[in-house]
């Protein structure tokens, strides 16, 4: 920090979410299907050493692998049940197997995995929309996370607790246990939804058309495949048609709703990659309560989903943090990380900040919460602490002097602090004031991690003049600071944007 900055008062809570490896999910594990010189495949060689075992030895073999497993899964045995139907497929006359049978199939064609076991980072924080029970003057509130397991691959859990009358930040006790959702039907598409992001992604040609051409303005997967199937005798080149036919699968997979059982705990759920687009993560959810102008709420959050080549912004929605629809992000301004949408309509449209380019701060408007195309620069990176790039953390805090922009930049050694900006609260294309320094940077105990240097939230949450503010410290564990909204707006006003 530049020697002249006087440094911001935030006060760190006594907080320390660090990752439990000891958090695990039981996912399906196909062996190779692909067959091996014996004529068959490794799956089958196993199935089959499987299938040998007597009926009579099956009992003790199970119960010996409940009692090692069962402790870490709530209903451990539908797990089994789950990973069974999942290579089902591949197994001859299956529903002939007692049940035990199928469940130590199961067994062997599934696996833990440790979402936590790399790190846990990347928060946001919003009003939960259950506030009975609270004391009058306090707020229930649930936090997003991104925990990230073997491979780098990232997943959304959630935590939940109070902020107090007193500005005091509790959470409530955690679950041991971790469920995934269940994936329900694909739902129905649209061609003035698909039609666009395939020539978005360049893949506007004789295959695209052709499919589209022999669909309905909505339309089912199972519609889709068929016209896929029509267009697979297209006189084009093999390539591009086989290019063409995985994008369009890759699209459409992409689009989906997960629930989780209404009984389970937040802290229980995790929004695990479902689709082959998430396969690598699914980064970054930034989870904001949007009201709409008609008094309807719901709660949306964008985020990155990385198949380990290529990202794509999505955007998740859900009235209850119990079901949630993952949906495609569209348009030239949807094409990079760190998407943010603002609480509310400005003028009748949404509004978003994004940093589609890589390195600049954006402001976005659309009529289509799913459309972004009209964007313009709000900041470019300038500072010392921002000369790579700069971006939003989270989405826009409406206050009475105008909408309250966190920031990231990053620094020399890739070091990331958290700043803010404040936009008027008519025309957010228009910076009125800003920080000069970093409002949080990382403190001594903070730098080292699986990425050192930094810290980083996706939002934070305004109570009672005081903002709460979870951030991820150098990618391994989440830490809260609260700060005094008051002086930080004076202190913002007094550095006026030329």
């Amino acid at each position: 920090m530049a020697p002249n900055i006087v440094p911001f008062p935030v006060t760190r809570t006594p907080h320390w979410l660090l990752p439990d490896p000891k958090r695990v999910i039981t996912k399906p594990f196909l062996l190779g299907t692909d067959v091996l010189t014996n004529g068959k495949s490794r799956f089958q060689s196993v199935l089959d050493r499987i299938l040998a075992i007597p009926e009579v030895q099956i009992p003790g073999m199970l119960e010996e692998i409940l009692s090692h497993f069962s402790p870490r899964h709530r209903d451990f045995e539908a797990s089994l049940d789950d990973c069974f139907d999942a290579v089902s497929q591949y197994i001859h006359d299956g529903d002939a197997f007692s049940r035990e049978r199928r469940r130590l199939i199961g067994a062997y064609c599934s696996h833990e995995y440790s979402i936590e076991a790399a790190a846990l980072c990347n928060p946001s924080i919003v009003s939960a929309p259950d506030q009975s029970g609270v004391s009058d003057g306090s707020a229930r509130f649930i936090m997003s996370l991104r925990a990230i397991g073997e491979g780098h691959v990232s997943s959304i859990e959630f935590r939940s607790g109070v902020i107090e009358t007193g500005g005091n930040v509790t959470l409530d006790s955690m679950s041991p246990f971790v469920l995934t959702g269940r994936r329900l039907l694909d739902p129905s598409f649209h061609k003035e939804v698909f039609g666009p992001k395939l020539v978005e992604l360049d893949f506007d040609n004789a295959v695209s058309r052709g499919v589209l051409e022999r669909l309905a303005d909505q339309f089912t997967m199972e519609e889709l495949l068929s016209a896929i199937a029509v267009s697979r005798d297209l006189d084009v080149p093999a390539p591009l048609k086989r290019e063409t036919i995985e994008v369009i699968h890759w699209i459409a997979t992409s689009n989906y709703d997960v629930a989780f059982r209404p009984d389970s705990a937040i802290s229980e759920r995790v929004i695990f990659p479902d689709s082959p687009t998430e396969s690598r993560g699914m980064e970054d959810a930034r989870f904001v309560r949007f009201v709409d102008d008609d008094g309807s709420e719901r709660y949306y959050a964008t985020y990155t989903a990385y198949d380990g080549h290529d990202i794509l912004p999505q955007l998740i929605e859900t009235k209850d943090f119990l079901q949630f629809k993952m949906r495609t992000l569209n348009g030239t301004g949807a094409q990079n990380k760190g998407m943010a949408l603002f609480p509310r309509r400005v003028g009748e449209r949404f509004a978003m900040l994004s940093r589609h380019d890589g390195e600049n701060l954006y402001y976005m408007t659309s009529d289509n919460i799913r459309f972004w195309h009209d964007a313009e620069v709000l900041r470019m990176p300038r500072r010392h602490w921002e000369m790579i790039q700069i971006g939003n953390c989270g989405s826009p805090i409406e206050t009475d002097e105008g909408w309250l922009v966190l920031t990231h930049g990053v620094g020399p050694m890739r070091t990331y602090a958290i700043g803010a900006m404040l936009l008027d609260l008519d025309d957010p294309s228009r910076v009125i004031g800003e920080l000069p320094g970093p409002l949080l940077a990382p403190e001594t105990d903070e730098r080292e991690g699986y990425v050192p240097n930094v810290v980083y939230t996706c939002g934070g949450l305004l109570h009672n003049g005081q903002i709460v503010l979870p951030y991820g410290f150098s990618d391994v564990g989440i830490r809260i600071a609260t700060v005094p909204l008051d002086e930080l707006l004076v202190r913002i006003k007094n550095q006026v944007e030329s």
